[in-house]
């Protein structure tokens, strides 16, 4: 005893995806736990377009905790980062690896020190909910590692103490966040509403108006509004609670229409708590608040006299449009690069990511088809004609509704050295 610590290393790798919330979540109720006023429900994205690798490990030879986020060494000092560790510690198991000889006891985990390493494949902090995915895949990936006897509800509420829409990230398709009533947080956790193949001829589109990180974090932004918003309590008594229940009938039903109602209304309802807090918050820039992208929906919406697609903005710029199935997100797809067409110098591979399948949809193969776009019909006179706003997306996403968190089984997707623990 008492000479070199052991060597040995048990890491595992895990995926789990973003989500983008259809009913807002929008201000707490206490802020430590991450309580919310009001329920909120979520659809879960394809985790192979956007989503969170994690790699953790375990070794008696660190010496402390340490995380690497896209690479960059960052701090696990923060009270949410705390929180999630202590919770799933406090529910570590026993492990058992025969292959590699290793017995860790579950009072052991609190004495063992953690390597963690993990990569978003889209941008953080920039509207795409992020952090859910990352606090996520933490909280997943840790317990599995430490073999934990929860399931994804139980461990929904432990990872709702790191980041709030977190919790809806441990399921696939959509997912319904229950506000809960016990001052604990007990019952305030994740359930899944449906699979993601119940609805899975939606087609998910996304403008990436902004990479950048946002002025107001939704942190800040959420106590401002419940402090000094007098909309915000009638949002969360009146209103929200009606929306939740027709939202789980228009999804259980696969009614589009009253899907897209709902989802458009409720977003534009939480951007106006948001210029309803004092000093008010802008979370659409430019390219959104001029409403072009609002503008082309609403505008095609009604000239087919029903809903093609529903557009919701999250706490930033970025607009996520939800089209009924592939043949409308083809068409989609035209207006919004007739609209928003890439730089000259852009390579469209990279202007159109995700399910490229949508572009040869829309029959766009190159630049040249792109610049042939004519004005979809609903813009009948010249005065209505948008002024093309190129350079303004940076680029789009197409996706479609995805599953849940799941291990990775091939080492060789692993972000930390399987010697070293450090990153690759």
């Amino acid at each position: 005893m008492g000479g070199e610590p052991e060597k040995w290393i048990l890491m595992l790798t895990a995926r789990t995806p973003t989500n983008i919330a259809v009913i807002k979540y929008w201000g707490k109720r206490d802020e430590t736990l991450i309580l919310p006023i009001n329920d909120s429900i979520s659809v879960t994205l394809d985790p192979g377009h956007l989503c969170t690798t994690t790699t953790v490990s375990v070794s008696p030879s660190f010496d402390h905790d340490r995380m690497w986020l896209n690479g960059k060494e960052i701090s696990l000092q923060g009270g949410r980062f705390q929180s999630c560790l202590r919770e799933i510690r406090a529910r570590a198991q026993d492990v058992e690896d025969k292959k590699k000889g290793i017995q860790i006891k579950k009072e052991d985990w609190q004495k063992l020190h953690l390597h963690i390493a993990s990569y978003n494949n889209f941008p953080t902090a920039a509207g795409l909910a992020s952090s859910a995915a990352g606090l996520a895949c933490l909280v997943f990936s840790l317990s599995k590692l430490m073999n934990l006897k929860e399931d994804n509800s139980q461990l929904s509420a432990i990872a709702r103490q790191g980041s709030g829409s977190a919790c809806r990230s441990l399921y696939g398709g959509f997912v319904k966040w229950v506000m809960g009533k016990e001052d604990n947080g007990s019952d305030s956790l994740a359930i899944q509403l449906v699979d993601e193949k119940h609805w899975d001829e939606l087609v998910i589109i996304i403008a990436v108006v902004s990479a950048r990180q946002k002025e107001t974090s939704s942190t800040s932004g959420m106590r401002d509004t419940v402090e000094t918003s007098g909309l915000i309590q009638h949002r969360a008594k009146e209103v929200v609670p009606k929306r939740v229940v027709q939202m789980e009938d228009a999804i259980q039903n696969r009614d589009f229409p009253s899907f897209a109602r709902l989802t458009c209304t409720d977003s534009n309802q939480f951007h106006a708590v948001c210029l309803d807090t004092y000093p008010p918050i802008f979370y659409m820039n430019d390219t959104s608040h001029r409403q072009v992208i609002i503008n082309c929906v609403e505008k095609w919406n009604r000239a087919e006299g029903m809903p093609q697609v529903a557009y919701t903005f999250d706490a930033g710029p970025n607009a996520v449009m939800i089209a009924r199935n592939r043949k409308t997100a083809a068409l989609l797809l035209q207006r919004l690069l007739y609209n928003f067409p890439p730089q000259s110098d852009t390579d469209l591979d990279s202007y159109v990511i995700g399910d490229k399948s949508i572009l040869k949809d829309a029959g766009i193969k190159d630049m040249k088809d792109v610049e042939a776009l004519t004005p979809p019909p609903e813009v009948k006179d010249s005065t209505s004609l948008t002024q093309k706003s190129k350079g303004d997306v940076n680029y789009f996403i197409c996706t479609r509704p995805g599953g849940g968190p799941v291990v990775l089984s091939d080492e060789t997707q692993a972000l930390l050295d399987p010697l070293t623990g450090l990153p690759k």
